[in-house]
Formats: C-alpha cells, sequence, structure tokens
C-alpha cells in the first residue's frame, strides 16, 4: 500500500494524528529533500529523496515489498503527486491523507472564496498559461523565479495594472504576503523570494468574453475565420473538457485558441506552413494563455504531434490526401469539421459528404454597413461546412 501524506510549512507540528502516526510507523518515506528535512527524530524510517526524472521511481514502487510513505506538499490531490499515483497504481493501491492545501491558505490570506477562484499549475506547465484576460486565480509556483517571469508576461500582454500577490512559506513559521502590481513586480521584482510560493493575481484590466472573440483581438494578416463563423465551428467541433484539437492549414490560429479557451484543459496543435502565421499563432497562444503546440505543414508534420480528439481544417482541402491523411489519424467516434470558402475547396466537401455521409451546411452572413444616409447589407463570403465523425 502506499500512503501519501500532505505536509505544510509548518512541518510536523501542523499534521493531524493520523498523518503523524504514519510516518512514525513507516518503514520507508520518499519526499524531495526540502519535504524530508520536515521531519524530526520521531520519524525512524528510511528516508528517500526523489530522483530525477521522476516518474520512473514513481513506477518503481508497485515493486517495493512493504508499505510505503510519501510525502506532498500540501494536498496531494490539487496538483500533487497523490492524483498521479492512483492513475499509475489505482486508487485500491493508494491511500491519502491531505494537509491544508496552499490554495485555500492563499485565498484565506486574500479574502477570495476558493469555489470562485481558478487554480493554474506552473510546476510543469509554460508560463504563458497562466495569462488570463480576467477574473482571478492562485498561481502555483514552479521555483523563485516564477513570480518574475508571470509579470514579466503579464506586462508585456497588456496586463501590467493586475494585481499582483506573492505569498510565501504559507502557513510556516516564515509566512509572508508581498502586494504588487504585475508591472511594478517586473521592474522591480525582489532578489529574495522563496522557492516555496504560490501567486495570487485578480488580472487587470478585465476584459473576459464568454462567446467567441473578435477579429481584431488576434494578430493576423487577414487570413482568419470571421468571428460568426467561429461560433457555429465550434458548436460542430464539440469541444469537451480534456480534448485536443488538430487545427490543420490554422492561419492565426483562432480556431485552436477558441478551442483551448472553451474548457478546462483542452489542447490544440496547429498545422501552419507559413512562418510568419506560425509567429503570429503562437503570440495569440500567449495572449491569450492556452496549451497551443505551433508545428510546420501538414501533412508532413503530422508525425509526432499527440493524437487528435478532433480535427478542424481551414486550410489545405484541395491539397491531393490532406482529408485521408486527417481521417486516418483521427480516432473512431471522434469528430471532423471543414470549412470551405472557394468553389474548389466546396467541390471537395460536396464529393466527401456523398461518399462518408456527416453532415453538409453553408453559411452566409450579411453586416449592415452605411450607404448614403441609409443603411445597406453587405454579404459576406459564404462558408460551407462539413462535419462527419469517424465510424
Amino acid at each position: 500500500m502506499i500512503f501519501v501524506v500532505g505536509i505544510g510549512a509548518d512541518g510536523m507540528a501542523g499534521l493531524s494524528e493520523r498523518s503523524s502516526t504514519e510516518l512514525r510507523s513507516a518503514a520507508v518515506i520518499y519526499g524531495s529533500r526540502r519535504q524530508l528535512d520536515m521531519l524530526n527524530a520521531s520519524v525512524h524510517a528510511d528516508k528517500r529523496e526523489w530522483p530525477s526524472p521522476l516518474l520512473p521511481a514513481l513506477q518503481s514502487l508497485r515493486d517495493e515489498p512493504t508499505d510505503v510513505h510519501v510525502l506532498a506538499s500540501g494536498d496531494p490531490m490539487l496538483h500533487g503527486i497523490g492524483g498521479t499515483l492512483i492513475r499509475l497504481l489505482g486508487p485500491a493501491r493508494v491511500v491519502v491523507l491531505p494537509h491544508v492545501s496552499a490554495v485555500t491558505l492563499a485565498c484565506a490570506r486574500m479574502g477570495w472564496i476558493v469555489q470562485d477562484t481558478e487554480v493554474i499549475s506552473l510546476v510543469t506547465a509554460a508560463p504563458h498559461t497562466a495569462v488570463r484576460r480576467g477574473g482571478r486565480a492562485v498561481v502555483l509556483s514552479r521555483d523563485a523565479s516564477t513570480p518574475m517571469v508571470l509579470a514579466e508576461l503579464l506586462t508585456e500582454y497588456g496586463r501590467g495594472d493586475s494585481l499582483f500577490s506573492v505569498l510565501e512559506q504559507l502557513g510556516g513559521p516564515g509566512e509572508r504576503c508581498r502586494h504588487s502590481t504585475a508591472r511594478d513586480w517586473a521592474g522591480a521584482s525582489p532578489d529574495d523570494v522563496d522557492g516555496l510560493n504560490v501567486i495570487a493575481v485578480r488580472y487587470l484590466p478585465d476584459e473576459r468574453v464568454s462567446a467567441v472573440l473578435p477579429e481584431d483581438a488576434f494578430t493576423h494578416d487577414g487570413q482568419i475565420t470571421k468571428q460568426s463563423i467561429r461560433a457555429v465551428t465550434l458548436a460542430a467541433l464539440g469541444p469537451r473538457p480534456g480534448e485536443r484539437l488538430w487545427d490543420v492549414g490554422s492561419g492565426s490560429g483562432s480556431i485552436a485558441v477558441e478551442w483551448a479557451r472553451s474548457g478546462r484543459s483542452c489542447t490544440a496543435v496547429a498545422f501552419e506552413r507559413d512562418e510568419v502565421r506560425r509567429a503570429s499563432i503562437a503570440r495569440n497562444a500567449t495572449a491569450f494563455g492556452v496549451d497551443v503546440e505551433v508545428r510546420g505543414a501538414a501533412p508532413q508534420a503530422f508525425d509526432g504531434a499527440a493524437a487528435p480528439s478532433a480535427v478542424f481544417i481551414g486550410g489545405g482541402l484541395t491539397q491531393p490526401g490532406m482529408v485521408e491523411a486527417c481521417l486516418d489519424h483521427l480516432p473512431d467516434g471522434a469528430r471532423l469539421v471543414a470549412n470551405a470558402v472557394t468553389a474548389e475547396s466546396e467541390a471537395v466537401l460536396t464529393r466527401l459528404y456523398s461518399r462518408l455521409g456527416g453532415t453538409l451546411q453553408r453559411f452566409q452572413h450579411y453586416r449592415g454597413e452605411p450607404l448614403g444616409g441609409f443603411t445597406g447589407w453587405r454579404p459576406q463570403l459564404p462558408v460551407t461546412q462539413w462535419a462527419v465523425t469517424k465510424s
């Protein structure tokens, strides 16, 4: 059996009786050097520091001849090692004894309600995934440099006025909370930040948009799916939490970004042959704090990409073999959606619909524009959309 014991910055003094008893009776205890150093003389177990890389060591725990105890920071089930061990070994082999999480402590210090606060982990994720257009979040830092990196990103992407609090050693005798703005922190970051820290951010200016974004929210060269068409495209794709989109012929990356914004842990891979547009996709992903991997031209760049849950084809429909390559990489039961604006690409979709079924729709949108002293309707290019579920 694996016992995962959460421990805070206050060490063994803050543990429950159950957690203390487990550690005192343990034969083997794994943890980081900082966690192991928190144990007092009442713990006689063999103390083993985690090696790097960590994953092979976790997998080897199933071969231990005795019960094993693992130390974790705070609540092991909140972006912690508890969830990782349960995924690897199954819930029947893992007992979790949680401590108060750093997120709960941070919300208590800030006066924030926990369920109304987003939690973002930068322990392994890229720093730009903590950029937001509004709201508030507790950000779990990787190390002492994380606050500076995040403050610089927020400032660069127009969020320098965000209220920015760095909370260190929460719950321990060395607890410290420092409040600033992202801009001020980026301009004069203190050099004594403790590695055990979280960041509480209220993102300003607050420009949250629940629906799809206007075109001017993106960096683009005109090659962008218009806002109204993005709305019906996302409806056809139907993103679910944790799913990954392949955005083929991505252009500005607007569909990939909207997909990744749509639900928790949604990610995307954008395929684009043009180098300048690839740079725009990366910038748009960073500006909205979403996880979008940018790769080269499809279908050549398909090799090595993480498997998709859905595929969107926004460009390259007339390229021989493109649709077939996308379908080959799509799992059974997954969705493919393609949009066409030219007669040639529309003909491709018509043939695919005749052969494979699915749904075929055409959207025509009009915009009201001045016409002399009156208002007239100016038609936008019609868009034909084909959607199919692979069987």
